[in-house]
């Protein structure tokens, strides 16, 4: 008779981005983020439904989880923490708002016992894990190396903004870090803010903003911060907030805020700061162009350190400055790191899985035995009841057609020719994706030829701001055939460019500084997705897809009734869930089809 299986839940809770993660004797069984059931974005509070999830997936009772672990503990650093009053004197405010963000995370039975459904006298033992080694595990323990230099950067995490270490089979020793209030997340935050995107999350807007502009304000940016000996950095506390008065955020209502984090000396360096409905200026473009700078110069300075003190040629990282694709497809180039790994929920949402896998290894004391290669982890449902949820719109004023095909072969042929022809696509397919981006599970799909169709979905379907680029899925093995210098990344989590001969045939997925974030899609890993787009290749002879995550300023649709709803209040000309096929038949706007050169129609290929 075999030994009964050992469940490790992993939680992060009352942080942004709250999420679980259930290991089954070490393996990933389901991760999942609280936002995708709650429908707040980066929700904040404590992920009931994503532990509840996760134990429906694996096909267990609360009791019979073995081990929980937090990511997150109060107890870390006191020390540090106390001298930082006493030295500084914070505001009241600060040091209430870090006592009872200390309560919350140190009273978690209450809150875990009901996701559970046991009584709170009868749960495991809770393991505390520091937010940075959280982070670190999530990075090299699911990665495919034996042994790395690891970093995680953010903005905070139990008084710590960046730590570096070295990871050798199950342990990942730290060697450094940097403290509070010193912090590169912290930076670019406070910059996003004064670029008018205040919500919680937006620094990928700025991102997406800087290849538009010049960095003609590199200067003054730099003033922010400065850089010291081996790999460390101090902010300019001047221009900053969050050491003096606070960065508190709400974590009740679900909805997570930050306050303000720059001072008002910023602006007598940055300019005033832009209105949240102020239109986007030139300056505000170059300033975004040169924050993306500095933070590069920055983060390659303690990446550079860190290869200095490891000399080793494989990178894993972490924390929510990983999440800057930008800089991490330039890791290869601007430091001598040669191979570069960054799982799909490198923020917050990974240090759930990051505390189960610390646990695991660390207090358990078992070896390594699962690599990540995909990252659906999520919910699945299948397409039964679609067409009676369809019917039930009847009385609109719309047209449709909803068709049941037979098989995924007939599927992807049907979906590559919607798409071949111009057509706008929700792809909603198997387990949903972990993280934050949609990789070909939960997708809007859409014609990589056509220059119009960026502008087409940013302002009918998801609307937003006109220079929010989309990534593009390739076929693996098409990669160099594409990118210059790309490695294979199926997490879409490293930018890179475009080859210049190839720009011009796929400009709906090239941004305006000639690169793509892109991911690679192989046949062992998401069969499904690499069917279809093998077979839009076919049609077209263009091996790649746009792909932009399937929601409309909201979290990714978690149910086949969210998809529907996001197909009907939006402009895509169809919906494909599982096997079922809706499609608009006016008002959809769909756009002209383009044959590629020395493509097959989809009228030859319905022939052959």
């Amino acid at each position: 008779m075999s030994p009964r299986p050992t469940y490790v839940l992993g939680v992060n809770a009352f942080h942004g981005d709250v999420a679980a993660a259930l290991l089954r004797d070490g393996e990933l069984v389901a991760a999942l983020e609280e936002e995708r059931f709650t429908r707040v974005k980066h929700a904040a509070g404590f992920p009931s439904t994503a532990v509840q999830k996760c134990l429906e997936i694996a096909g267990i009772e609360g009791g019979d989880v073995g081990h929980i672990a937090i990511g997150r503990d109060p107890r870390a650093h006191l020390a540090r923490k106390a001298a930082y009053v006493l030295t500084r004197r914070p505001a009241p405010r600060l040091v209430l708002d870090r006592l009872r963000n200390r309560r919350h995370v140190g009273d978690l039975r209450g809150p875990l016992a009901a996701a559970l459904g046991v009584p709170a006298d009868r749960l495991p033992a809770l393991h505390h894990v520091e937010h940075h080694p959280a982070h670190l595990a999530s990075a090299f323990l699911v990665s495919p190396f034996d042994e790395a230099a690891v970093a995680a950067i953010d903005g905070f995490g139990d008084f710590v903004s960046t730590s570096v270490a070295v990871g050798r089979g199950t342990r990942v020793d730290v060697m450094g870090r940097v403290f509070f209030p010193h912090s590169l997340g912290i930076l670019y935050t406070a910059v996003t803010q004064h670029l008018g995107f205040t919500d919680y999350g937006d620094e990928f807007k700025v991102m997406g903003l800087a290849p538009y502009g010049r960095p003609s304000r590199v200067d003054q940016v730099r003033r922010l911060i400065s850089l010291k000996p081996r790999g460390g950095f101090e902010l300019d506390l001047r221009y900053f907030r969050h050491w003096k008065d606070g960065a508190d955020m709400e974590w009740e209502a679900g909805v997570p805020t930050v306050a303000r984090l720059f001072s008002p000396a910023a602006d007598e360096i940055l300019g005033p700061a832009r209105r949240r409905d102020e239109d986007l200026a030139l300056a505000h473009e170059d300033l975004a162009a040169s924050l993306q700078v500095v933070f590069e110069e920055a983060a390659f300075h303690v990446l550079n350190d860190l290869w200095e003190r490891t000399r080793l040629p494989r990178l894993a990282l972490a924390g929510g400055c990983a999440m800057n694709s930008v800089a991490n497809g330039a890791i290869p180039s601007r430091t001598p790191f040669e191979e570069v790994f960054v799982q799909p929920a490198a923020a917050d949402n990974g240090t759930a899985l990051g505390a189960a896998l610390d646990a695991w290894h660390g207090l358990l004391g078992h070896p390594r035995a699962f690599v990540m290669h995909h990252a659906q982890w999520g919910t699945s449902h299948d397409d039964a009841g679609v067409a009676g949820a369809v019917e039930a719109w009847s009385g609109d004023a719309w047209e449709y057609s909803c068709r049941h095909l037979d098989g995924e072969g007939e599927v992807c042929r049907e979906a590559a020719r919607l798409l071949a022809d111009g057509k706008v696509v929700g792809w909603f397919q198997g387990r949903m994706e972990w993280g934050a981006r949609a990789l070909g599970n939960r997708s809007i799909l859409a014609d990589p030829r056509r220059a119009d169709m960026r502008d087409i979905i940013n302002a009918r379907i998801k609307l937003r701001e006109r220079f929010r680029p989309f990534a593009p899925s390739i076929l693996e093995d098409r990669l160099d055939d594409y990118f210059v210098g790309a490695a294979p990344d199926p997490f879409m989590q490293q930018v890179y460019p475009v080859r210049p001969g190839q720009r011009d045939r796929i400009p709906a997925v090239t941004h305006v500084d000639g690169t793509g974030r892109l991911q690679t899609v192989s046949r062992e890993h998401n069969p499904l997705y690499y069917r279809l787009i093998s077979e839009f290749a076919r049609l077209t002879g263009v091996p790649l897809l746009l792909n932009t995550s399937f929601n409309e300023s909201e979290p990714i649709v978690e149910t086949p009734a969210q998809a529907l709803d996001c197909f009907r209040r939006t402009s895509m000309d169809a919906l494909v869930i599982g096997n079922t096929v809706v499609e608009r038949r006016s008002g959809g706007g769909a756009v002209v089809p383009v044959q590629a050169e020395g493509a097959v129609s989809s009228g030859e290929a319905a022939h052959r």
